[in-house]
């Protein structure tokens, strides 16, 4: 099976010391609906522990879940800690993030932030037009 036929595989991560996974929950949950496999690496992970996760799960997607108000810090140390290894995948974050922050998280290599009410199909038909299709 050629790398195009595989599933998308993608991991669910929860950085810093928020505590809060129903909304990372309900995403992954989405995404394995939709046909992806999904990891999740569960609560409080450092940035370097999702990037080696990552590395390990030979991803296509890192999507980050933050309600804590650290994600201009942590969003952006997981896309420096993937260019440094050499890991090619689209990072997607979502959670509680101001509007003014996300052009800053886009330009730290966030290719996408998804805020509360978005659908689930929406992450879904995001990751599907970005992944395989190279862009």
């Amino acid at each position: 099976m050629t790398k195009a036929e595989q599933p998308i595989r993608v991991l669910v991560a929860k950085p810093g010391l928020d505590g809060h996974d129903r909304g990372a929950k309900v995403i992954a949950r989405a995404l394995r609906d939709a046909g992806m496999e999904v990891i999740y690496t569960g609560l409080r992970q450092t940035p370097e522990q999702i990037v080696e996760a990552a590395l390990e799960e030979d991803v296509d997607v890192i999507g980050l879940s933050s309600l804590s108000g650290a994600h201009n810090y942590l969003f952006p140390k997981v896309a420096e800690l993937c260019r440094e290894k050499g890991l090619d995948v689209l990072i997607i974050g979502g959670g509680i993030i101001p509007p003014d922050d996300i052009e800053v998280l886009k330009q730290a290599g966030v290719a996408k932030v998804f805020t509360p009410g978005t659908q689930t199909s929406e992450v879904v038909e995001f990751i599907r037009s970005r992944v395989r299709s190279g862009g």
